[in-house]
């Protein structure tokens, strides 16, 4: 049995399976958390079986394309020019979202950066089974648990170490769970972006051909009815507010049918009637500029406070933003 079989065995028997390492394609090997197929009903939302978009190509969104989607339990380090989710690192950082999406790649068939799809599948399950994660959003502490730390890499003040926060850190407060989807750094997300305020998205963003440029022919906006159609077409689903909490964020026109409820499973508007509570007192930023392209971060910084968790979405830079409080996560499905 060689080291990465015993580190394989140990982490899958420590978390009763729910955690597993896979190797990239030169063999080097990230801890990751697999995520099985979750359908709409599964999280609240309307009452159909039909998989999410974590789990389904959008346009055809009776497909299952498959059962079970491995997310990085770690925020990623950057070695060899990949990506790696491992524990006790220092976040990696100050790469642009084409710079993370490729160190993604390069690890060959399967992985990609994690899709704003799947971080919606994770925050929604989340609000479902009341284990919204707490994290380092109050200079290396929680906000409203100040006894909650992380392990600094130098002064406190900034990131945390990848894991080192109590089980109150993770997705589903256990030690198996997703580690540090509130605050610590910000995440870019693929599959999602808008221009002019028009929400655009990639139907099936973690395809072997997938193309996440600025100029990719696979970006869609979206009609009211869910229906997908190319970029600019009138009458597509666009957001009103720069600024606001997550519960308030609208659209015009407003979303119907299968186009609300694809746009709630995507995490990137909020059910009818909801409070702050519900999201996570998440909050939404948009730049709304004719024209340009914004990409979405999401989970928090490290001194964002209350207002940092699985809901926050910005959407206020372009692809070109690299910076220490922003980071990434890769994601793999076979």
């Amino acid at each position: 049995m060689t080291n990465v079989d015993d580190f394989r065995l140990a982490v899958e028997s420590l978390s009763g399976g729910k955690n597993t390492v896979i190797l990239d394609d030169v063999g080097m090997p990230s801890v990751m958390v697999a995520l099985p197929r979750l359908n709409y009903a599964d999280l609240g939302i309307g009452t159909s079986t039909n998989p999410i978009p974590a789990f389904a190509d959008v346009a055809a969104p009776a497909t299952v394309l498959h059962s079970v989607a491995y997310m990085s339990k770690y925020l990623n380090i950057i070695a060899n020019d990949r990506a790696y989710s491992l524990p006790f690192r220092d976040p990696g950082h100050s790469m642009n979202f084409d710079r993370a999406a490729q160190v993604c790649r390069n690890k060959g068939a399967g992985w990609h950066l994690n899709s704003n799809q799947l971080w919606a599948a994770v925050a929604l399950w989340c609000r479902q089974n009341g284990t919204f994660p707490r994290g380092n959003n109050n200079s290396g502490r929680a906000t409203g648990a100040i006894h909650e730390r992380g392990v600094s890499p130098g002064a406190l003040g900034g990131r945390t170490l990848t894991g080192s926060g109590p089980a109150s850190w993770n997705h589903d407060w256990s030690d198996s769970g997703i580690a540090d989807l509130n605050g610590n750094v910000y995440e870019w997300c693929s599959g999602m972006r808008i221009v002019g305020g028009e929400i655009q998205i990639i139907a099936n963003p973690f395809r072997a051909d997938i193309n996440l440029a600025a100029n990719s022919p696979q970006w869609q906006a979206i009609m009211p009815d869910g229906t997908l159609v190319a970029p600019g077409t009138a009458g597509t689903v666009r957001y009103t507010q720069t600024s606001t909490g997550f519960q308030n964020v609208t659209t015009t026109p407003a979303a119907t049918g299968a186009g609300l409820t694809l746009l709630q499973a995507m995490g990137l508007i909020p059910e009818a009637g909801q409070t702050a509570a519900s999201y996570d007192s998440g909050h939404f930023w948009a730049t709304l500029t004719a024209g340009s392209e914004f990409l979405p971060f999401r989970g928090g910084h490290w001194s964002q406070g209350a207002i940092s968790g699985v809901f926050l979405l910005d959407l206020t830079d372009s692809r070109a933003l690299a910076g220490t409080g922003i980071g990434f996560r890769s994601a793999f499905v076979s």
